[in-house]
């Protein structure tokens, strides 16, 4: 019997590149009521023009009042709303830089842009909803998290702020004290961290109580000094209105009608946190700030108080717990880059 001839497989082709979708091109003009504010608008030599353009990819034509705009239509529409956004805070007459500006950017890809920067409905002089005055500037939030953590400023007893360098977990708390000591909602401000080095031994310090301390105190009076006059900061430290003290200065003592704030939390150990904590007095507001992925004592993460103090009260009543990311970064973008290359994109 004839062997069959075997059959070759049939030749299979891959199929086709399937086209890809053509990305929609748009434009737009956008127009602006008080010209005066056009030269702060556009910036020296249109310097914040070009920032929207490269960050966006699209391309901005300045005539008279008028702003045309093309690009990719998803850009467009973002470009627009950035520049609406930038307009609006020069009319509050709010300051614009350029960490403003790539604020105002990152912000426009996250949906809650138009309730963080926006106005109140039907009142064009209005300022955003959430905002922190104090006697040197309004600060505004600059990402959509900063907006959660600044209403938990206001609504929670004892708030837990996470998250990686940058992100204004710091400086916003110390706004708000500096807000509160002003309005009398508050008696005092305490700033408190933990004397722990950042990896290595500096040894004996020279001077007295303040001269030793200062050192590892120092971020909290750059928030403090930016908040606030350098005079009226003094005064105040003097009067004890204002207090900077380490950790292992607050056994025994009832912090009443006073805000709280204590930086570099993971480098605690439960005992001090359960010790920091239960000082909470009437009229009071505590806020834990700490990165809990750069615990710098002996022991690691396990030891840290601040990781087991968020495992215990995260939920309780009265208490907040915020997260920022690396995407909340708002020091300078290439930060934000360096916290994502260290830690990775969940940081």
């Amino acid at each position: 019997m004839a062997r069959k001839p075997v059959q070759k497989d049939a030749q299979t082709f891959s199929p086709p590149p399937s086209p890809q979708r053509e990305v929609r091109r748009a434009q737009v003009d956008l127009g602006f009521d008080n010209q005066s504010l056009l030269g702060a608008l556009f910036g020296q030599f249109d310097a914040n023009l070009v920032q929207v353009e490269n960050r966006l990819g699209v391309f901005i034509s300045a005539r008279g009042n008028q702003l045309h705009i093309e690009g990719p239509e998803d850009s467009v529409a973002r470009a627009r709303d950035v520049l609406k956004a930038m307009y609006d805070k020069l009319a509050v007459g709010q300051d614009l830089d350029a960490g403003a500006i790539e604020a105002l950017i990152t912000m426009s890809d996250e949906p809650t842009l138009d309730g963080i920067v926006g106005t109140e409905p039907g009142n064009d002089k209005a300022g955003p909803p959430i905002m922190i005055r104090t006697r040197r500037k309004t600060i505004v939030p600059r990402s959509a998290m900063q907006t959660t953590y600044m209403r938990s400023l206001v609504r929670d007893d004892i708030i837990f702020a996470l998250g990686p360098a940058g992100t204004g977990k710091t400086y916003l708390a110390v706004a708000q004290a500096v807000a509160q000591l002003i309005t009398g909602s508050v008696q005092r401000l305490i700033l408190s961290r933990p004397a722990v080095e950042a990896g290595e031994k500096l040894g004996f310090l020279p001077g007295d109580l303040k001269e030793k301390v200062d050192p590892y105190l120092r971020p909290l009076y750059d928030a403090l000094y930016d908040c606030m006059p350098p005079e009226q900061v003094e005064r105040r430290l003097a009067s004890g209105e204002i207090e900077i003290a380490p950790i292992a200065f607050m056994r025994g003592r009832t912090l009443a009608d006073a805000f709280v704030i204590l930086d570099e939390a993971q480098n605690t150990t439960r005992e001090q946190m359960k010790m920091f904590l239960t000082r909470f007095g009437q009229n009071s507001r505590m806020v834990i700030c700490g990165d809990p992925r750069q615990v710098d004592i002996p022991g690691g993460d396990g030891m840290s108080g601040l990781a087991d103090a968020v495992g215990k009260l995260e939920g309780v009543d009265g208490f907040g717990t915020i997260r920022f990311t690396a995407a909340d970064v708002v020091r300078h973008p290439i930060v934000g880059r360096i916290v994502e290359a260290y830690e990775g994109p969940s940081a």
